[in-house]
């Protein structure tokens, strides 16, 4: 290996100030995407235009990036744009012959990623499709995952550990009455990786263990929180509903089926190692192609999960930086107003976490930064100016 190689084989963290610009260029283009789909959040809108809206949006502005590179940058959706309602829980990305519409009062969750060069940003939010605040217990399942972001934006930190968040946010959660939905992963981003060996459990239990790791410097976080004033416990209730799927790259097989191997070659082609929509195949063979793909475990698929009907769900998923002077939450959108029936303000642990800084103090001792009423009427995410405000 050249030293040019060895030079680059060490750049692609977070010390290398290029992939820093890549990845806040990816985290500027997905918040402006997701201040789009909200704004088509409305009463009978089309779920499957408003994702196609989503990801085109993604497409155009990252075409636009790097146009003049010498070698050819890899870009565009890291996930595909998906709108989970009320008690399905995620991945809702559906085909065009899709009429699921919005409704009023629609709880709305919004799952989507972009990269630039393999750097991805993704972010998760919560709309309900109403004027006014949001009360009741609505208002308690989005407190819930705000004030558990919150809490974990200051617990991943270089020198704490995975299992730490995982106790903090079901804390966090039971305050509102509510709970961390299990199966949901936090995971450490690198190049090109969207789950990364790293990840942070959302619930302890025996089916679902994740190796003990502790944070460290220069590295990325998806921190994914879902909550539900259910069980937690969702279901597949139908696999048709499945569209999202990723490559499996380290799996092989001779595939039988014509259509299979035309499907597959088109995936090899346009989606080598982030997930996307079979909305982006060649649709009449994708269905009959896709089912021989993923029962050999070429593609891995991303489930619709449900709670049970009635039941709420909300999710917030950032994206933060561990840089040298501190967190850097990149990805956010400010929630709506909150009026939860739950306080956390007798909860001495809570506040204790929430009154921790995400910047690295200063021998000296720099201020820290106030901690917030997760529960208050402005349960604001801090966007991405407030994090430099905080010392």
């Amino acid at each position: 290996m050249s030293d040019d190689e060895l030079k680059e084989e060490k750049e692609l963290d977070l010390s290398s100030n290029e992939v820093v610009t890549k990845y806040k260029s990816a985290a500027e283009i997905v918040n402006k995407a997701l201040q789009l789909v909200i704004s088509e959040c409305k009463p009978k809108a089309k779920i499957v235009d408003i994702c196609e809206k989503g990801d085109n949006f993604i497409r155009e502005q990252t075409g636009n990036m790097y146009k003049n590179a010498k070698k050819k940058i890899e870009k565009g959706v890291a996930f595909p744009t998906c709108l989970s309602v009320n008690n399905t829980v995620c991945h809702f990305s559906p085909l065009a012959t899709d009429e699921s519409v919005l409704e009023e009062n629609d709880m709305v969750k919004i799952d989507m990623g972009c990269h630039i060069d393999g750097f991805i940003a993704v972010v998760a939010h919560t709309h309900v499709i109403q004027s006014g605040p949001v009360t009741g217990r609505a208002a308690d399942v989005l407190a819930a995952a705000n004030t558990a972001a919150e809490v974990a934006l200051r617990l991943v930190r270089p020198g704490k550990n995975n299992k730490d968040v995982t106790e903090a946010i079901q804390k966090v959660a039971a305050a509102y009455d509510c709970k961390i939905v299990e199966g949901v992963l936090s995971h450490q981003l690198k190049q090109f990786v969207i789950d990364g060996n790293k990840a942070i459990l959302s619930v302890t239990n025996p089916e679902t263990r994740v190796d003990d790791a502790e944070f460290e410097e220069n590295e990325v976080y998806s921190i994914d929180i879902v909550t539900s004033t259910g069980e937690g416990k969702p279901k597949l209730l139908d696999e048709k509903q499945t569209t999202i799927y990723k490559r499996a790259v380290d799996k092989n097989y001779h595939l039988k089926m014509k259509a299979s191997r035309f499907i597959f070659s088109e995936i090899n082609q346009k989606f080598p190692v982030m997930p996307f929509t079979a909305r982006a195949l060649e649709e009449k063979r994708a269905r009959l192609g896709l089912v021989e793909c993923v029962n050999h475990e070429l593609l891995q698929p991303y489930p619709v999960l449900h709670e049970k009907p009635g039941d709420l769900v909300a999710h917030i998923k950032f994206t933060v930086l561990l840089m040298p002077n501190g967190s850097d939450r990149i990805t956010s959108h400010p929630l709506q107003q909150l009026q939860p029936s739950k306080s956390i303000d007798d909860n001495a642990e809570i506040k204790a976490w929430l009154a921790l800084g995400t910047k690295t103090k200063k021998k000296g001792g720099g201020k820290k930064k106030k901690g917030k009423k997760g529960e208050s009427a402005e349960a604001e995410p801090m966007d991405e100016t407030s994090n430099d405000a905080a010392a």
